[in-house]
Order: structure tokens, then sequence, then C-alpha cells
């Protein structure tokens, strides 16, 4: 099996047993501290993401495909020289921002959120912003060597040790109000992030063949050469993370701006972003778990070939992805769509966030493809084009959601209208721009297939759930319903040679029993 498949398969066990003690967290959360509750913490989480991007600069990706380009030539000290000079940057940028954000943190929850009780959560996640950045380096170091395995660990130790502490803090800081619960949660995830890092340490110490610290100093004012590679390729990166995580930012402040425009009480429009951030899109990403472990192993797998000329790997590892991405996320929608419901009663005990869900499953295909389209990207030094496609995705979702929200027939569905609209067009640029450096043949047919078998899958699930199951318990029937669409569907691509028997072969231990089933032609 190549390193790109492994690793691929490491990352997507490990990321979808993180996704689900994700949800774990935060059934908690939405359990303890309500709705409103969620909303605060929701409001605040913008701002982590918007630091930490400034804090990384893009480096986690630039560090990888450099390192997975001097690895291949065997170039050890090219290595270590790309870890002291990403080093001495993130941790430079942390020092700067944390305490940047503490100062701002009452500004910003004052002026901008509306809501004066985000102070709390944005105090909270201060500290967090250093962690990450050391953690980041260590991560593209090993994405770049291919070796997925500490870095999916880590993302395992993260959840298990914020899971831990979740519920406690959370319950400790309740009876003192809801936005001191919200920054107990902000604390259970610095707490997760800095086990995380330990680990990372700990595995970076034992995997190294050189001693980082040695000439360390010397080193970094060397390095010249390295940072200019390196922001070649981290500073669009980090242009497409900073659009993103700023966009994000402006989000909840342009929401409560515009439901207020449209007279939505404070209180309301607060829970009303609660639900759609922090109930139906958690839910909709979770998938995405598929296809951000194909993003990850794809830069490294992609720059090594590239440095090698091979343009048929290239082409091959794109519809390898692509074919994994809709055949997964085609699955996924539906099963979104059919049990939004059921899925949001039995998780947080309110289906208030069914209609967001049934609105937004069809456009997140699109959300899916875009992931490992922008890794693919940044592997072919086409990063400043990735950039300028999210830039202009973010502007329209703002002004969409602008236009939309301020409007009293709109309110809070003007927000998914523009973050639906947003998520397609940057899809459909970033797949324009590959398309003009990678020949690549789109197999219509393929793609009409899966999403036909998803439909007669999902037709299937929906009625096991609401026609014959209906005299057992609401878990139950979910849990089967659930069952028999997913065997349907495996079923149905392996008939129809939707899945082919070599990909399946290639899976260790049950690919071979999945392959005899597979249609033969």
């Amino acid at each position: 099996m190549s390193k790109f498949l492994k690793g691929t398969l490491i990352l997507i066990a490990a990321s979808l047993i993180t996704r689900i003690l994700g949800f774990i967290n935060r059934i908690v959360i939405a359990r303890f501290i309500g709705e409103e509750g969620v909303g605060l913490y929701m409001m605040a989480l913008p701002t982590l993401f918007l630091v930490i991007a400034i804090t990384q600069f893009g480096l986690p990706v630039a560090i990888s495909k450099f390192v997975a380009e001097a690895h291949a030539r065997g170039d050890e000290r090219k290595v270590k020289k790309i870890l002291v000079v990403s080093l001495a940057c993130t941790f430079s940028l942390s020092m700067i921002f944390t305490p940047l954000l503490i100062i701002l943190a009452p500004i910003l929850s004052e002026t901008l959120f509306t809501d004066q009780r985000t102070i709390w959560p944005l105090l909270a996640i201060a500290p967090v912003v250093p962690i990450i950045a050391i953690s980041s380096v260590l991560r593209g170091y090993f994405q770049g060597k291919q070796n997925m395995k500490p870095f999916a660990l880590s993302q395992l130790i993260e959840q298990i040790v914020r899971i831990t502490f979740i519920a406690v803090l959370t319950k400790t800081f309740l009876p003192y109000g809801i936005e001191y619960a919200a920054a107990g949660a902000m604390l259970a995830s610095i707490i997760g992030e800095l086990a995380s890092l330990l680990y990372l340490l700990r595995a970076f110490k034992l995997k190294k063949h050189f001693k980082l610290r040695k000439g360390f100093f010397k080193m970094a004012h060397s390095g010249k050469d390295t940072f200019t590679e390196l922001m070649g390729i981290a500073v669009p990166t980090t242009g497409s993370r900073m659009i993103g995580s700023f966009a994000w930012f402006l989000e909840p402040i342009v929401v409560a701006q515009s439901l207020a425009i449209a007279g939505v009480a404070t209180a309301v429009a607060t829970k009303q972003y609660g639900e759609l951030t922090g109930y139906a899109l958690p839910l909709l990403m979770l998938p995405s778990f598929l296809t951000s472990s194909l993003a990850t192993s794809l830069v490294p797998a992609v720059s090594e070939a590239k440095s090698i000329g091979n343009m048929k790997l290239i082409e091959h590892r794109l519809q390898q992805t692509l074919n994994i991405t809709f055949s997964t996320g085609c699955l996924a929608v539906i099963a979104l769509y059919v049990f939004a419901e059921p899925l949001l009663e039995l998780m947080y005990g309110s289906s208030n966030a069914a209609v967001f869900i049934k609105f937004l499953a069809p456009f997140f295909v699109m959300f899916y493809f875009q992931i490992p389209l922008q890794a693919m990207l940044q592997a072919l030094n086409l990063a400043r084009a990735a950039m300028i496609n999210s830039l202009i995705g973010a502007i329209v979702k703002i002004v969409v959601i602008f236009l939309l929200a301020t409007k009293e027939s709109f309110g809070i569905m003007g927000a998914a209208m523009g973050i639906a609209v947003g998520t397609v067009l940057v899809t459909f640029l970033h797949f324009s721009t590959v398309l003009k450096v990678v020949p690549f043949t789109i197999h219509v047919r393929s793609y009409c297939s899966a999403l036909l078998i998803g439909l007669i899958s999902g037709a299937g699930g929906y009625y096991m759930f609401y026609y014959l199951l209906t005299n057992f318990s609401i878990s139950t029937r979910l849990l089967s319903s659930l069952t028999i669409l997913l065997i349907t569907y495996i079923v149905l691509m392996l008939a129809t040679g939707s899945i082919k028997k070599s990909d399946l072969q290639r899976i260790p231990r049950i690919g071979p029993f999945l392959a005899r089933f597979a249609w033969r032609p």
C-alpha cells in the first residue's frame, strides 16, 4: 500500500473518532449551558481561529510540502532548518497576539458582538495561542514525513482530555452564569491542546534524526533562504486562512447586527446563531473528517510527485480523492437530510436547527470537495490562486448575509443562504483553477450513479424510520434506519461497480473481503 493511502486511512480512522468525541463535547456543552450559552461559545470561537491563523502564518502546509521534498532528496539538514525557522516565526507571532487578544477582548465584546457576556470566553481562549503555534509546526513536520500516526494520535489525545475536563469545568462555572460556563468550555480546550502538544514533543524526540536545539539560534539567523521558500507558500496560504477566519470572525458580528436591524432581540439572535453554528453546522461538517484526512495526505503526496515531474500520478491522486469525496459526501448529506429531526432531538434535546440542516445539506457536498481541492492548489504552488478564490467567496458570503438577514422575512435563514452561496462559489473557483494545471477527465456517469444510489438508499432509510419501525423508541428506529441506509448504499455501490475491486483490495483486512462482492466486468 502507498504512503498516501496508508496515511489517509490512519487519518480517517483517527478523524472519525475525533469527530465523534467532538460531538460528545458539543452535546455536553449544549446540555449544560443551552442554546444561548452555545451561542456565546460560538460567537467567541471565530476570534480564536482568526488569531491562530495569524500566528501559524500558513506554515503547517508549507512545512509539510518542503519537508516532503527535502525528505525525498534525503536532505535532513534542510529538514532541520525548516523546523528551526518555522518554530522561531510561530512562537514570536504568538507572543505578540496573545496579549493583544487579552487587551482587545473588552472592545470586541462591547462594540462588535452586541453581547458583553462574550468577554469571558474571549479571555479564556488567549493562553491556547502559543500552544497551538508550536504543535502546528510539529504536525506539519510529521505530515511532510508522511507519518500520520503522531498527527492522528495527538488529535485523539486532545479530544479525550478535553472531554474529561469539559463537563467538570462547565458545571463548576455554571452557577456564576452561562458566560462563565462558556469560558469553562474554552479552558477545557486549552488543557486538551496542551496534552496534545506534550505528546507531539515526545513523539518528535523519539522520531527525529537530528538534535534540534544544537545550533538553533545560529541556524535561525542563517535561514533567510529557507524563510523565503516557506513564505512563498505560507503567505498565500495564510491569506486563504486569514480570509476564511476573518470572514468567520465577521460572520457573528454581521449576523448580530443584521438581526438587530431586522428587529430581533439580542438574546433571541444569540440563540438562533447558536442553533445554526452550534447545532446544524457541526453535523453538516462531520463528514468532512474524511476529506480533511485526504487533504492532509494529499499535500506531501502531490508535492513529492511534482518534485519528480510525475503529472500522471498527480492526476490519479486527484481522481481518487474526488471519487471518495463524492461517494461519501453524497451518502452523508442524504442521511443528514432524511434524519435531521431525530438526530438533533437525540443529541441536543431540540430539533429547532433541522430547518438549517435540510436547507444546507445539498450545498455541503461542495464544501467536502473544497477541502482537498484547496490542498491540491497548495501542493501545486497555486496557494495565491486559492487565496483569491477564498477572498471572492468570503466577500460574497458576507454581502449576501447582510442583504438577506437584515430583512425580517429572511432573518437567520439569510445567514444560512449566505453560507451556501459562499461555499458553492469557492468550490467552483478552486476546481476551475485546478483544471488549468492538471489534465483531468470528469467521469459524469460515475457521479450520477453514486447520486442515484444515494437517493435510493435514503428512500429506504426514510421508509424504515417513518413507516416500518414506528412502534420502537426513537434511538432504535434511528440506528436501524441508518444501518439499512448504509448497507443498501454499500451493496449497490459494489453491485454496480461504482466502488472498484482494485481500490478495495488496498484496504487492509476488510478490503479483500468486500472485494469479493464487487461487480466484475
